[in-house]
């Protein structure tokens, strides 16, 4: 007899069983459905976005509410009063639907609507407190930085959102959270760094906003070495910061190469090409996806300028298109034999962390 999700999610409710614990059953019976069905099949990247058309009913009710009750309050009070009233409403909602009902769309929509309006609430707060752009009590000649009131605002409030996302994940363990905590703490980083040296080129914030995508995507290999048969909850934290990791590395490392889209010329297409695949070597050898999905677009302008220069300019776009399609299609089909090949390369000590390590099953 197989345990529906309704009755894991009342055990989890109810005390008998613990979130991870009701996992790890969800896993097992997965589990053993791919390997009766489809033994290829092991290294998908298994999510729980849906539980059903009732998360998305859910969720469309959510969206109707947080807004039409941050409309009449903006109209009343403000904006300031505005995100506050939404952060506080979320934070009840989640009670309810995350804590309780455990529901995963409505979860991830509480959670991004949560650490949003936090931020943006205490961003209000501070330009509030402090008109200015710096505490009274501070001396006009100490912490210059501070004279740069947006700046700070925003950097202030990103640190004040991170640690309200904490709070949140610490009251409901939803894996979104770890990611959107994530992104405040680069927003403040980029925020600081552009309050403390406003004359800081363009190149080396840049590689700024780079070694913040490396930081998170360093904590996501962290949660998923931890996790390498993918059984608990951290392989779901761990999606979510690779997707946060994926644009803020592809973005500025991409636009650097990119300029501008209508001129883009031979040499640069195929360095934008050449990225696009050691991004796709890394996400093979990960098991991750992210990169690829961040870095497509790119990858289209390239194939596109690279056809246009061999002469083909009214089909130009469909010939793109289908160029990634065939190339999306051709990875998908052979991912795990590309995946097996990689890692065959790779010493073992490293292999066997990674996630879905080759073993004498796989091979």
């Amino acid at each position: 007899m197989t345990i529906s999700e309704q009755t894991l999610d009342r055990a989890v409710t109810e005390g008998i069983l613990t979130v991870e614990q009701a996992n790890r059953l969800r896993a097992l019976e997965a589990s053993q459905f791919s390997d009766a069905v489809n033994e290829d099949r092991q290294d998908d990247e298994k999510l729980r976005f849906i539980g059903g058309f009732g998360d998305i009913f859910v969720t469309l009710g959510i969206g109707l509410f947080l807004g039409s009750i941050a409309w009449f309050v903006r109209t009343s009070f403000g904006t300031a009063s505005m995100w506050a009233v939404t952060a506080a409403l979320s934070w009840l909602l989640a009670e309810f639907f995350t804590r309780k009902r455990r529901m995963a769309l409505p979860s991830i929509a509480l959670v991004l609507a949560f650490v949003g309006a936090a931020f943006a609430a205490a961003t209000f707060a501070i330009e509030t407190a402090f008109p200015a752009g710096r505490p009274s009590w501070l001396p006009e000649d100490a912490l210059a930085f501070l004279q740069d009131a947006q700046g700070w605002m925003i950097a202030s409030g990103a640190l004040g959102a991170m640690g309200l996302a904490a709070l949140h994940y610490w009251r409901f363990r939803v894996p979104i959270t770890i990611a959107a905590g994530a992104a405040t703490a680069c927003a403040a980083v980029i925020a600081l760094s552009v309050t403390l040296a406003p004359d800081l080129p363009l190149h080396l914030r840049s590689a700024l906003v780079i070694a913040c995508g490396v930081a998170v995507f360093l904590l996501a290999m962290r949660y998923d070495t931890a996790d390498p048969e993918r059984l608990t909850r951290k392989t779901d934290i761990a999606f979510w910061l690779h997707l946060l990791a994926a644009p803020l590395i592809v973005q500025p490392l991409m636009f650097g190469f990119l300029g501008g889209v209508s001129d883009l010329d031979a040499p640069r297409a195929l360095g934008i090409l050449a990225i696009f695949f050691g991004l796709g070597i890394v996400a093979v050898i990960i098991d991750r996806r992210a990169f690829l999905v961040s870095a497509l677009a790119y990858a289209g302008f390239a194939f596109g300028a690279l056809i246009q220069r061999s002469g083909i300019q009214e089909q130009a776009t469909p010939a793109t298109l289908l160029a990634l399609g065939v190339f999306v299609l051709a990875i998908s089909a052979f991912w795990r034999p590309l995946r097996h090949a990689a890692l065959r390369l790779l010493p073992e000590s490293l292999t066997r962390r990674l996630p879905h390590p080759l073993t004498s099953k796989t091979t």
